[in-house]
């Protein structure tokens, strides 16, 4: 009897908590950061920005400061959109590296593509790699 109620109380509880299995998504987990650093990029948050780069990036860019110039400079349309929109998304070696296509349009009514790339890190977690963008780009997969 008492185990037929635990196997009972085990199938309540994930039936009343899907999104607890849905949240190791690493595409749905991935997808949240990224759009994590893009509303940290519209409130010029530059500490939360930074915080979801990946060790390379922040090799390269020690600073949050230098960091965020960069961006602005080099990225401007994923560092203020106008509109964005995910496309297709490819996981790598079971979650091991991730790739995001997101839609952009920029604020001055151009459209780009962006490609993330995003690593899981040693301790689980994931980091932002890189982005590469292009302009005019219509969705071809990734």
């Amino acid at each position: 009897m008492r185990a037929f109620l635990a196997v009972l109380i085990l199938c309540a509880a994930s039936a009343l908590s899907p999104l607890s299995a849905h949240a190791e998504d690493p595409i749905d987990t991935t997808r949240t950061m990224i759009e994590e650093q893009i509303k940290a990029f519209l409130k010029d948050d530059a500490e939360t920005a930074y915080s979801l780069a990946a060790p390379g990036i922040k090799a390269m860019y020690p600073d949050k400061n230098l960091f965020f110039a960069m961006v602005k400079k080099s990225y401007e349309p994923v560092y203020h959109p106008g509109n964005y929109a995910f496309g297709r998304s490819r996981s790598i070696d079971n979650g091991a590296l991730i790739y995001h296509e997101v839609l952009i349009s920029g604020r001055d009514g151009k459209d780009w593509t962006a490609i993330y790339q995003v690593t899981r890190q040693p301790d689980g977690s994931y980091r932002i790699n890189g982005v590469q963008i292009m302009p005019d780009a219509d969705s071809k997969g990734i």
